[in-house]
């Protein structure tokens, strides 16, 4: 978890459709965001994005679904702007089924090889997909 300060406004212009990283920002009950670069793939008007059941993002968002979002690196520094934005956790199987779909083929093989190691570990069916939808 990282607070959003260090990575303001380095933005250069960068949108969402060639990035491979979201800077998704939830915020804490005292109203300081957080900042957590994600995996993402865009998939019927939405962004899905996967994490633990028990992450802190996901606490957040199921105590408030306003979020922000903007393209990233894999170190969170920022290569667009931000955009005000609303999450949902998924619970639908159907739709959980589409969001891991286009996660599988926008990230091939690494999210193949995450999905090993997740069902290996046993972690696979604690993790929870989020839909966020732009404002």
């Amino acid at each position: 978890m990282r607070s959003l300060a260090p990575y303001q406004e380095i933005a250069v212009n960068h949108n969402l459709d060639s990035a491979r990283y979201l800077n998704l920002a939830t915020s804490r009950r005292n109203g300081e965001s957080v900042a957590t670069p994600v995996w993402f793939a865009a998939e019927a008007g939405g962004l899905y994005v996967f994490s633990a059941g028990q992450a802190g993002k996901v606490k957040r968002i199921r105590h408030s679904p306003q979020v922000r979002v903007a393209p990233c690196d894999v170190r969170g520094r920022l290569l667009g702007h931000w955009q005000d934005a609303r999450a949902h956790l998924v619970d639908d199987a159907e739709e959980c089924a589409r969001g891991y779909a286009a996660l599988r083929r926008k990230y091939g093989w690494q999210m193949a090889l995450l999905d090993f190691f997740s069902r290996l570990g046993g972690r696979i069916g604690q993790r929870q997909l989020i839909r966020i939808e732009l404002s």
